[in-house]
């Protein structure tokens, strides 16, 4: 008997947008989808789907780098959209013909693929990330949060796959081009995870189902994959420090099976 496929890939991972696309089974997840609607079918294409293929797509929050193509998508496809009542209410979207609001972080089930959210700090109006189960097996994807709370750590504990943002050195967000006020949104407990605060997640949650780990939404002006790696890599297993895998804005990356 054939093993459902359970695999994730990303269509790009960073501060100009950011999509990352979940195959369970015959269903396929958009989650988020930060670029438009001509460059996410460009884009899906890559990885072989053809946008008519996509099944839900599943909003963390209401920033322009993880809506930008929603809306249309909505419209012209009838794509189902999933999002949180706060992320609803936050701004308008113009018409959504197809839309399912999450209510109180309740887990739910789409194509026999169970669906958490997750309460997380971030400077948005009711954001979620999320956690996809499948098969027996766990995808965790946590990115776009301020600071790790308990309740994150529980959310995204003994999971098989996981897709963590390291947003920034903090060094180098404090020497970069950015004005002092988004410096200190980005920094700051509702803004994204700098290096040492994602190091310091890995060391919290439970490991040892872990097989495939992603570091994504690196920022290109405020951090690069040496200095992430040079933070994480030495608090890491062995199995996982030669398996890392690092998510870029413009290609993000390929399919990854769990």
């Amino acid at each position: 008997m054939t093993t459902p496929v359970f695999q994730f890939a990303s269509l790009g991972s960073g501060s100009d947008g950011n999509t990352t696309v979940i195959q369970a089974g015959d269903s396929y997840f958009l989650l988020d989808c930060g670029f438009s609607m001509r460059e996410t079918i460009k884009r899906l294409a890559r990885l072989d789907i053809d946008i008519t293929q996509i099944t839900a797509i599943l909003v963390t929050h209401e920033h322009g780098d993880h809506i930008k193509g929603m809306p249309a998508l909505n419209r012209k496809y009838r794509i189902p959209v999933y999002m949180t009542r706060g992320t609803r209410l936050a701004k308008s979207y113009g018409e959504l013909p197809v839309i399912e609001i999450i209510e109180d972080f309740n887990a739910f089930t789409l194509g026999g693929c169970r669906i958490t959210p997750v309460a997380v700090p971030h400077d948005a109006k009711e954001p979620a990330q999320f956690t996809f189960e499948f098969g027996g097996l766990r995808l965790g994807i946590l990115t776009d949060i301020g600071f790790i709370t308990p309740h994150v750590v529980d959310g995204f504990d003994c999971c098989d796959a996981l897709l963590v943002e390291a947003n920034h050195d903090l060094a180098l967000l404090s020497m970069g081009p950015y004005p002092q006020s988004l410096k200190t949104r980005v920094s700051g407990n509702w803004g994204h995870l700098n290096n040492l605060q994602t190091a310091d997640f890995l060391q919290q949650i439970n490991l040892n189902k872990l097989k495939t780990l992603v570091i994504g939404h690196i920022s290109q002006k405020n951090n690069c994959i040496k200095k992430v790696s040079e933070v994480l890599e030495p608090h890491l297993p062995a199995r996982l420090f030669e398996s890392i895998k690092y998510a870029c804005q413009d290609e993000g990356f390929g399919w990854i099976s769990l």
